[in-house]
């Protein structure tokens, strides 16, 4: 079974929140092909925007989403960055269509300030929770049925994984790919990254 993992970027998404992930899932299904030649890739990955437009990622990278809404397709996992999101918090068509998206969804995944949009979304009421540390008193204050833990680089509550910042992405990425294809393949694609894996 390949599973599609949607990542959505938009401008001034942190770029290794986004990229950190891409390179996990990606890295993951190459790892796969050579351990298993013949079987179907673990994962097929896609960056997704608000429209099929070039956005500029934090410190100006340029990125072109590979699908917008409207053709973004059925995803088995949706991946919300961090970065600067009080724009998109803004956005109702935003909101809308990651709250309509999440519950299709076998996990709904956050890095960084991404717990915003799935706080905003309506996601995270009544759940543990992380973000990046620096973020942990804005994220209370604006959503206080969301409790919000400062301690751990990522936070599992079985559909929803919400993580810290930057490199934590890529901490709860591999976690993902353990729960979703095995162990052995994460700490093989750990491995391939030369990319000391914490697992707690």
């Amino acid at each position: 079974m390949t599973r599609t993992i949607g990542i959505y970027v938009y401008d001034d998404v942190e770029v290794l929140d986004f990229a950190g992930p891409y390179e996990v899932f990606t890295c993951a299904s190459r790892v796969a092909a050579r351990l298993a030649p013949a079987a179907a890739a673990p994962f097929r990955v896609r960056t997704i925007g608000q429209r099929s437009a070039m956005l500029r990622a934090r410190a100006g990278l340029s990125v072109f989403p590979e699908a917008d809404f409207a053709g973004a397709g059925p995803l088995d996992v949706l991946i919300v960055p961090g970065g600067v999101v009080a724009a998109e918090q803004d956005k109702q068509e935003v909101i809308r269509w990651i709250a309509a998206t999440a519950p299709a969804c076998e996990l709904v995944a956050s890095v960084c300030t991404g717990a915003f949009l799935l706080a905003q979304a309506g996601l995270l009421d009544g759940q543990q929770v992380t973000t990046h540390w620096e973020d942990i008193a804005d994220l209370r204050a604006a959503f206080p049925r969301v409790t919000v833990a400062g301690e751990r680089r990522w936070i599992d509550n079985g559909r929803i994984v919400t993580s810290g910042g930057i490199s934590a992405g890529m901490d709860m990425s591999l976690h993902l790919v353990a729960r979703l294809a095995g162990r052995e393949l994460a700490a093989r694609t750990a491995l391939q990254m030369e990319y000391d894996w914490n697992e707690a």
